[in-house]
């Protein structure tokens, strides 16, 4: 302890001194040794499958686990299969047309469009656990896979290439889910910030809406790039070429008459099917329109080829050998992530609608499943649809099944309608994709993110600006990248505060966020602010430390107020590596050069096991590691009083 005029009492009058103290504080020393990280990812993967350990039956209890349906339909009535009948109808109404016209958006022919709405929503249906998530082909993932796979295969080159290549990449993106939710890894999906997807989607959104200019105004040649600059170098070519203004004026009256339909709906929620079955109209009287006037013989482009029947078997097309494998895996990543984080998102705000709550890693496992079965039928990556989910739920679903109702449906047209929709004007796709853009937009929450968080409004920007000038994984890629690097910074200069005593009370807090707080005569209490003081943080840690010690030292003329006790809560300190106990050493050692004692508050449990372990607990005496600051501040004091009175 520090000096003084007397001489300095022994070593155990001190320790018989403090060791009067509380007993609380011998609960830390006697704290049990923690689980294994084995055993920590052992149990996570079995809360996973089963959160409830003492089930008389464990295997039935795992079926139900990974079959919801096993569940809820045994209270499965007449009155919820009509509501999810009708849900069904409505939402088929608006998946047939958009199924196409995102197949086209994915470089793929019209009908697997529609292949992706049978295989993937009937096995959700059996293993997801929302119950109004509508799941199918969506233009973000869509407009993402072909982004990516077209710089490996060109379509128009060699499309049967391109479909094994998408097909393969929709199969790693299923293995990627899955893994993620058997292991309870969906933390890797909160690397896309809530601020990174509403960049995302809005740079998407608008790059979707350049690209179906395509077909609005009927451009037989255009740009594979994805880039804001090359598809509007593309459009303003083919404006000044061989556009043909018969489809832009079919395309926007259509469009208009949508977007028309959606208003009234939303303005009078008692119609909101009109909004729901616009698009399936448009479709019908677009294709009656080109076939009874044969308007394709005078410029209006229709989709022509659409092969009906079930799905067929692709099992022959996935490859696993040859040099695009590393491709289709990155690309199943990427899909990977992003289809999850859009279907958890949607999932988790109806849900909350109706009072209830969604496990974010079954529906990982659910979608897993589905996109590797779906990759085996002629399927491409499948996810939740934010505004098909919102007609599911306003048209009164109860329950999956309103998915299995749609799948039939789409089953149905692939069987009796393909050949009807042989005229479908390109533009009436056009116009249906463009309709469905502005919920992407949502400017309102990027300027809400503007006010509440600067650093956060530059990773939405990052992403807007990369999708739109660069590419879409760019775009993934600066928000990932902004991402990190702020967690970097903050964990490389963690926070680090002086605490002083709130008057009347024995609660320590940040002088800085509360100046009525008082700071102890003779007594330094830090609180460190970071979860892990590690490699990357504990230097930075001990220079602050030793700063202000020496900055008080310094400061105080009579040796009195001069600093005899450094005090460290570490309550908020969850972890600590090799880098961070030799820092303590070294801090204990620079403390005890300068006769302050140095105490320890609260070390967590890894970081008082590993504290034990290195020796360092015997080395600082267990004397002075204490429960509470208000404990560690009173044997200082009642210390330095003993000092002073031998």
């Amino acid at each position: 302890m520090g000096s003084s005029s007397n001489e300095p009492c022994s070593m155990e009058e001190i320790e018989m001194e403090v060791g009067n103290r509380s007993e609380n504080a011998k609960w830390v020393l006697s704290s049990p040794k923690p689980p294994s990280p084995w055993r920590e990812l052992m149990d996570s993967f079995k809360e996973t499958v089963t959160k409830e350990r003492n089930k008389p039956n464990r295997f039935i209890y795992l079926l139900q686990c990974l079959f919801p349906i096993l569940t809820w339909g045994r209270v499965y009535d007449k009155g919820k299969f009509k509501s999810d009948i009708m849900s069904g109808l409505t939402l088929a109404s608006l998946s047939i047309p958009q199924s196409i016209g995102y197949a086209g958006l994915a470089g793929l022919d019209p009908q697997y469009g529609l292949y992706t709405s049978v295989v993937p929503p009937m096995i959700y249906t059996v293993m997801g656990s929302s119950k109004e998530i509508a799941i199918g082909p969506v233009a973000v993932v869509s407009l993402l896979l072909s982004s990516m796979v077209q710089k490996v295969v060109d379509p128009s080159l060699d499309p049967l290439a391109y479909r094994k290549l998408v097909f393969t990449a929709t199969f790693f993106a299923g293995i990627f889910q899955l893994t993620f939710g058997l292991f309870r890894l969906g933390f890797l999906v909160d690397f896309l910030s809530h601020a990174a997807i509403v960049g995302f989607m809005g740079g998407a959104a608008i790059i979707i809406g350049l690209q179906q200019l395509k077909g609005l105004i009927g451009i037989s040649h255009f740009t594979n790039k994805t880039d804001v600059i090359s598809v509007l170098e593309a459009v303003w070519t083919s404006v000044h070429g061989s556009w043909k203004p018969h489809n832009f004026l079919l395309g926007s009256s259509f469009l208009i008459f949508i977007l028309a339909t959606r208003f009234l709906g939303r303005k009078y929620k008692k119609f909101f099917w009109l909004a729901a079955l616009a698009p399936l109209v448009s479709v019908i009287l677009s294709t009656l329109l080109v076939f009874m006037t044969k308007a394709d013989k005078h410029g209006i482009k229709i989709i022509k080829h659409l092969k009906g029947g079930l799905n067929p078997s692709s099992v022959h097309q996935l490859q696993f050998t040859g040099s695009y494998v590393g491709e289709a895996v990155k690309i199943g990543l990427v899909s990977a992530l992003v289809a999850l984080t859009e279907a958890i998102a949607v999932g988790r705000s109806f849900a909350s609608i109706r009072g209830y709550q969604i496990d974010g890693n079954k529906e990982m496992v659910a979608m897993g499943f589905m996109n590797i079965a779906g990759s085996l039928s002629s399927c491409y990556v499948a996810t939740g649809s934010f505004s098909r989910t919102a007609v599911n739920f306003s048209a009164g679903c109860q329950t999956a099944v309103s998915n299995i109702i749609m799948a039939i449906t789409v089953i149905i047209s692939l069987e009796l309608l393909t050949r009807l929709l042989y005229f479908t004007p390109v533009a009436i796709l056009a116009s249906i994709i463009l309709a469905a853009l502005p919920g992407l937009i949502n400017i309102s929450e990027a300027c809400k993110i503007w006010r509440v968080d600067k650093v956060d409004f530059m990773i939405c920007l990052g992403a807007f600006l990369g999708v739109l000038f660069a590419s879409v994984e760019i775009g993934l890629l600066t928000a990932i990248t902004i991402s990190i690097a702020r967690i970097i910074i903050k964990s490389i200069r963690p926070p680090v505060e002086l605490l002083g005593k709130i008057r009347g009370t024995d609660i320590f807090c940040s002088i800085e966020q509360y100046p009525v707080a008082i700071k102890t005569p003779g007594i330094i209490v830090i609180c460190i602010g970071s979860d892990f003081l590690c490699f990357i943080n504990a230097n930075s840690v001990r220079e602050r430390i030793m700063s202000w010690v020496e900055q008080e030292q310094d400061t105080k003329a009579n040796a009195e107020e001069k600093i005899q006790a450094v005090i460290i809560d570490m309550s908020t300190v969850m972890n600590i590596d090799t880098s961070g106990i030799v820092i303590l050493e070294e801090l204990q050692k620079n403390l005890a050069s300068h006769s302050l004692q140095l105490a320890i508050v609260n070390p967590r449990w890894r970081v008082i096991h590993k504290l034990k372990l290195a020796k360092f607990v015997s080395r600082l005496g267990g004397a002075w590691i204490f429960l509470t600051v208000e404990e560690a501040v009173k044997a200082c004091i009642r210390s330095e009083k003993a000092c002073m009175e031998c």
